[in-house]
């Protein structure tokens, strides 16, 4: 019995001091606290954002508290191949796009956060100048993974392709053009692929292969990979 109390002991202090930290962390840092878009990113932020993609009334209250305008979409019928589900076409966030994005619920929140907490302040912060639009090569297409017998993240409305960003004071920074050049222009641009890795599922860039070689690729998908 004594050393079954020593067990219990040695195990359960640990734990305990693992939940106080858990509950006293700020909430961008505890999983459990409620999902807010607009809070700085955190060790919790991403999830947070996959629980969100499980559970579609906290996500689109997630975005309705965060201000962010959509037309929500009709779920497609069962078994389709590629199909929309818990999603949405993006009205508007805090900065304009390129092109219509149609996207899922938890894509769309993580959508905003990148912008909002990522590529908005890195513009502002590098370039002195915030960005006016994010060029991108839209989100759901019915097709496969390049080179793959696998349906893309795309297909399920579950991914966005970002190609550059239109600054206010009228310069592009493009991916395909500046990903490799050194300077300002790198710099951002390594900045919001980084930073995406903290909030998506995968981000893709141009180091990942050729096919990715003029955009980022960001999904809200299964697994997790950043290159």
């Amino acid at each position: 019995m004594t050393e079954f109390r020593a067990w219990l002991l040695l195990l359960g202090v640990p734990l305990l001091l693992v939940a106080m930290l858990v509950w006293l962390a700020p909430p961008r840092h505890n999983p459990f606290a409620p999902i807010d878009l607009t809070d700085r990113i955190g060790l919790a932020t991403h999830a947070k954002l996959q629980r969100a993609r499980d559970q579609r009334e906290v996500c689109f209250k997630a975005l309705d508290d965060a201000g962010v305008l959509y037309t929500p979409l009709e779920d497609a019928d069962e078994g389709e191949k590629c199909g929309l589900y818990n999603a949405l076409t993006l009205d508007r966030t805090l900065t304009p796009y390129s092109a219509t994005l149609s996207m899922t619920c938890a894509e769309t929140a993580a959508v905003y956060t990148w912008e909002r907490h990522v590529a908005r302040p890195a513009a502002v912060e590098i370039f002195g100048s915030p960005i006016a639009r994010i060029e991108t090569y839209g989100s759901f297409s019915c097709r496969n993974i390049a080179g793959s017998s696998r349906l893309s993240q795309h297909a399920h409305a579950n991914a966005v392709d970002i190609s550059g960003f239109r600054l206010e004071d009228g310069r592009l920074i493009d991916v395909k053009t500046h990903w490799k050049q050194g300077g300002k222009e790198a710099k951002f641009l390594k900045r919001v692929h980084d930073g995406g890795c903290d909030i998506f599922s995968v981000t893709l860039g141009p180091a990942y292969n050729a096919a990715h070689k003029d955009h980022f690729h960001f999904d809200m998908g299964p697994g997790r990979v950043c290159r």
